[in-house]
């Protein structure tokens, strides 16, 4: 299997291009990222922005590190972008996911990732309104899709999250809405989180990643793992003895949906609050314990 970093583990804590792309080669043995903009803001000012997208694609260039794509972090995450309730914010959202794809393709990678956002708790139950934003969503997917195409963009994938709140949050929807897109100037695939499709709470029997896979396969672009407990999607490190994903699992299932060519970018996402130092241990283990078992 093709194994990656998410860089989600280094905001707030190592923001030195040339230092992080050292320890990402050096100390974690990988040559496959994906970047997040937690790291640069697609919003920042083009004169601000454009030099950082510079300093990060030359620095890991250096290193020898290939930025793969580029992803949505926490920050992004938190709005409701092409869900919103308001016509006036799902036209930002286009704006924004469009200076997205400009940070993406002047870094050098084929992809841009992201969830497409989230809806109220009212239109969520609404199904009128839900189709709605259901079919306005694919309508500006289209858009990006012709923008990405203009620009040099190669693919765009979408996260499934398990929230009902948010499209795709099951395998058939997933796979509905991959048939939805189908068409669109460029490729728009599925991205499939391994904490995401084990979160039991809501997905019940469907919390099962052998099941996501298996029926997702032909759409999946590229892959989030993490460790969890299925519990709350934790985005623990592999140093957790409580999680559940087993390497032995990661390869039964990567195995049997004949994904082993598509990336798995390890995705750590801790409380700020953390030590630096207990975070990159973290870290130093599970890319040593993930290539020692999956290697």
């Amino acid at each position: 299997m093709k194994l990656g970093l998410n860089l989600s583990f280094a905001v707030k804590r190592w923001l030195d291009p040339a230092q992080l792309a050292k320890m990402i080669k050096q100390d974690f043995g990988t040559d496959h990222v994906q970047f997040t903009w937690d790291l640069i803001d697609p919003w920042w000012p083009e004169e601000y922005r454009d030099v950082m997208v510079r300093r990060y694609k030359e620095a890991f260039a250096d290193a020898g590190v290939e930025i793969d794509a580029t992803f949505g972090g926490l920050a992004s995450y938190s709005y409701a972008h092409l869900l919103a309730p308001a016509k006036e914010q799902r036209e930002a959202a286009l704006v924004f996911f469009k200076r997205a794809i400009d940070l993406t393709v002047d870094m050098g990678c084929p992809v841009m990732g992201t969830p497409v956002g989230g809806m109220s708790y009212d239109d969520a139950r609404d199904p009128q309104k839900r189709e709605a934003l259901y079919q306005d969503m694919l309508e500006s997917l289209g858009k990006l899709a012709s923008y990405g195409k203009e620009k040099g963009l190669k693919e765009i994938h979408i996260e499934a999250t398990p929230l009902i709140t948010e499209f795709p949050h099951s395998p058939d929807v997933s796979v509905k809405m991959m048939q939805d897109l189908e068409g669109t100037a460029i490729p728009v695939k599925l991205l499939v989180d391994w904490g995401h499709a084990l979160y039991k709470p809501l997905l019940k029997e469907e919390a099962d990643i052998e099941l996501w896979f298996n029926k997702c396969a032909p759409y999946i672009g590229s892959i989030h793992l993490q460790q969890t407990d299925g519990l709350w999607d934790r985005h623990w490190d592999f140093t957790h003895e409580e999680g559940i994903v087993t390497p032995e699992l990661i390869r039964r299932a990567t195995k049997n949906a004949h994904l082993d060519d598509i990336p798995q970018y390890l995705e750590v996402v801790t409380i700020f609050e953390d030590d630096d130092d207990h975070v990159y241990e973290g870290m130093k283990k599970t890319m040593d314990y993930l290539h020692r078992e999956l290697g």
